[in-house]
């Protein structure tokens, strides 16, 4: 006997949602990692403010190459959160609500938050 099928709403890789569908399931979780994110930048920031001692200590903690590259992924969720919010915004006013409309602005909230990551990654590692 074979074993049923897995329902679809189960299996993400069958699921073929279409861009915008992708751009607000990104947003949310972009929200959600920036929300639970914000305690730890908070205590980088007291700490690098305490004294000059700890300002050293987390600048030598952000010099790291993965620090970087957290910081880099932070950065793409915050510009990608900060582009699909204004989509939405836009959405909610009924700019451009039709379906091409909604498609190309999908894209365009991709584009830009690479763009802003790449233009922050080539600040970072230059």
């Amino acid at each position: 006997m074979s074993n049923p099928p897995s329902p679809v709403y189960l299996d993400l890789l069958r699921i073929h949602l279409p861009l915008a569908g992708w751009v607000s399931i990104l947003h949310r979780l972009s929200g959600a990692v920036l929300f639970l994110s914000f305690p730890f930048a908070i205590a980088l920031l007291a700490k690098s403010l305490g004294s000059e001692a700890g300002f050293h200590e987390v600048r030598a903690w952000l010099a790291l190459p993965l620090a970087k590259l957290v910081l880099l992924g932070l950065v793409w969720m915050f510009a990608l959160h900060f582009f699909a919010g204004l989509r939405h915004l836009a959405l909610d006013v009924h700019w451009g609500a039709s379906l091409t409309a909604a498609r190309r602005s999908s894209l365009g909230v991709l584009l830009l938050a690479v763009a802003a990551t790449l233009l922050a990654a080539w600040s970072l590692f230059a």
